[in-house]
């Protein structure tokens, strides 16, 4: 009779303990597949983009207001610049003063990496955005956190505070904290180019 009840108040307990612990797994499961689908269609947008060698970007540098981004194809005897955009790069000249300098040259030998692009990125700088990799200066201070990008919300419209909406004057916008910056007019239709083309793995800064 001892075992039996004994047996009664530990069954019920299990129960309770099993159900509990479903319970707290289903819960879960909802947030972790959101994540592990945001991840997924993530890659998978990242994978659909087709990558290119036979194209590449080259900023070629003016002043730190008035630029030019260039999309360069490869060809027999002189590569063929296919687009010219207007940018800036920095507050100032010199290329190793972080967060303000204009970026680095890049030649041949060692290109900048095209790592990355976004159209609806939601970050200090928003919207289409592309990102390319950190640089040293000929210090050897290091360049970190470079990308292209323009003006806009994270859903790529105008918006009304003055870091999500372009002015040529007023602030000038051109202006950057050491990044490259295009028109949004100019920006999108860089994406919609690479978009058709393939996305270059280089970036060459020449003066």
């Amino acid at each position: 009779m001892r075992k039996n009840v004994w047996s009664a108040r530990i069954v019920p307990l299990a129960l309770a303990a099993v159900f509990v612990g479903g319970l707290s797994a289903t819960t879960a499961a909802p947030a972790q597949a959101r994540t592990e689908t945001k991840a997924s269609a993530q890659t998978s947008a990242q994978a659909s983009a087709r990558v290119t060698d036979a194209y590449y970007l080259r900023f070629n540098k003016g002043s730190v207001t008035n630029s030019r981004l260039e999309l360069v194809k490869r060809t027999p005897g002189r590569d063929k610049v296919i687009k010219t955009y207007k940018a800036g790069s920095g507050q100032v000249k010199n290329t190793c003063a972080v967060g303000k300098g204009w970026l680095p040259n890049a030649g041949a030998s060692k290109p900048y990496a095209v790592q990355w692009h976004r159209k609806n990125f939601d970050g200090i700088i928003n919207g289409f955005v592309i990102k390319i990799s950190d640089r040293k200066c000929h210090n050897g201070t290091k360049r970190t956190e470079l990308f292209i990008h323009s003006e806009m919300k994270p859903n790529g419209k105008q918006g009304t505070i003055e870091s999500e909406r372009w002015t040529n004057s007023g602030p000038n916008d051109y202006y950057s904290n050491g990044c490259i910056k295009l028109n949004p007019t100019n920006i999108k239709d860089l994406f919609k180019r690479l978009d058709r083309v393939g996305w270059p793995k280089k970036m060459y800064v020449v003066n």
